[in-house]
């Protein structure tokens, strides 16, 4: 029976998250997380064969932890302008709770080499776009919004402005404030109504 492997890829992804958010994307190398983990390089090279896969799996793991909770609260109410309220609440939330996470996602993937992934990353991170796209569609349908404009503003509602409070703050390196959850959440609900 071969023994189970003594570092393990969370391990080494975490590490990976504190580096891009401290220093950004391009200061995520393998040499510097064997450094910062004490992991030897051959065991991360095992995990990941190129350092684009390791970038990769950096984004995908930390949108995807996202994406969990922001499903869930799009979905959570029957009522689409309290849905669009918890999604745009959940931004907010996630960030402050998960705030070098939050760090990595306001560099966007084409920082993390998206245009260069593997195929097995890049269709992942096609399907994860395509189902968050699909998601408000089906938010702003129940809504009754079905043109265009109507589409983009509820778009704006639960991804852009959300967005904006958060990047406002995480770039400047300032803590999210305690409204910030709140401000989000109105600017959703006067957009939606």
């Amino acid at each position: 029976m071969a023994r189970p492997p003594r570092y393990d890829e969370t391990q080494l992804l975490d590490t990976a998250v504190r580096i891009a958010a401290d220093a950004g994307p391009a200061a995520v190398t393998m040499s510097a997380i064997a450094r910062a983990s004490g992991v030897p390089n051959g065991s991360i090279y095992h995990r990941f064969p190129q350092r684009l896969a390791l970038l990769a799996e950096l984004w995908l793991r930390t949108v995807e932890h996202f994406q969990t909770g922001y499903f869930a609260a799009l979905q959570s109410d029957g009522d689409p302008l309290r849905a669009g309220a918890a999604a745009a609440r959940h931004v907010v939330a996630w960030s402050r709770q998960n705030p070098r996470e939050a760090a990595v996602l306001l560099h966007g993937p084409q920082s993390f080499g998206r245009d260069e992934w593997p195929e097995e990353y890049a269709r992942r991170a096609d399907d994860g776009n395509k189902r968050v796209l699909e998601a408000v569609a089906e938010l702003a349908e129940r809504g009754g919004a079905t043109a265009e404009l109507e589409v983009d503003r509820v778009m704006l509602a639960v991804i852009e402005l959300p967005l904006a409070v958060v990047r406002r703050y995480l770039r400047a390196g300032r803590p999210l404030p305690p409204h910030a959850e709140e401000l989000a959440e109105r600017c959703a609900v006067d957009l939606l109504a």
